[in-house]
């Protein structure tokens, strides 16, 4: 498997696959990230999807990066309270924000997407009377 070969969108400097050590130290939960060039100056970053080189998402800076995991973390409500399977939850993204199957992941989603995502979920959970925290 060869690295994909990718830039970075905050300051167009390509992004080196790095061993994810190298950005969380000892607390590296993933194997890779794709690293801007310029990090630490510019702390943008993606982990790579399990057993491959492909990452999983645009790189991102800090807040962005929040934003996403926020956004997962409420979608995962939606399955873990059995409202949608995972399947159908991406499925749903999709047809909801106007999506082809390759934009409807959140590591492809700005700050504006990952808050509209978190309200879409806001609004179905409470639909089924379980409240987000």
């Amino acid at each position: 498997m060869k690295p994909v070969k990718i830039k970075c969108p905050y300051c167009g400097r390509p992004a080196i696959l790095r061993p994810a050590s190298y950005v969380h130290g000892d607390r590296a939960k993933e194997k890779y990230l794709y690293v801007c060039a310029g990090y630490p100056k510019c702390d943008a970053y993606v982990s790579v999807h399990r057993g491959t080189l492909i990452p999983k998402g645009i790189l991102a800076k800090g807040d962005l990066r929040h934003s996403r995991i926020e956004a997962h973390k409420t979608m995962a409500l939606l399955w873990k309270h059995h409202i949608m399977t995972r399947t159908q939850a991406y499925q749903w993204i999709r047809y909801r924000f106007g999506l082809r199957s390759k934009h409807a992941h959140i590591g492809q989603f700005s700050e504006y997407m990952c808050s509209q995502l978190i309200a879409e979920c806001h609004d179905i959970l409470k639909n089924h009377h379980i409240i987000a925290s």
